[in-house]
């Protein structure tokens, strides 16, 4: 009996973890399809926020599983920080990445309009 007690806390975190995997790739699925029915669906900028979105989401759970395997507080810290660093890079560069996109677009999109003025 004392063993079913110890191993039902080791996995508590590894479930609840599943569960909200499931829920955000529902809602990440649902993002999707919304994203496709916008007049904007087939451009660049929206296929690069879809992708960013399924990395950072993998990569977040990647991470809260990560944590569940910390053997002390030591290596939770260590981990928490490497995840810290690399989302900020990733974030900064991701934002870069959109900006510029979204730029090039709307110049895209400025320049034909003027085109069929000439």
């Amino acid at each position: 009996m004392p063993e079913e007690k110890t191993k039902a806390p080791l996995s508590t975190p590894e479930h609840t973890i599943e569960l909200a995997r499931g829920a955000m790739e529902n809602y990440l699925n649902y993002f999707q399809k919304a994203m496709f029915a916008s007049p904007w669906a087939q451009t660049d900028l929206n296929k690069k926020i879809q992708s960013y979105a399924g990395k950072n989401l993998a990569t977040t759970f990647e991470f809260a599983h990560k944590l569940t395997k910390a053997k002390d507080l030591q290596e939770l810290v260590q981990i928490q920080t490497e995840f810290m660093q690399t989302q900020m890079k990733a974030l900064s560069e991701q934002a870069k990445d959109l900006g510029e996109t979204a730029t090039k677009e709307a110049t895209k999109a400025f320049r034909g309009g003027s085109a069929h003025s000439s």
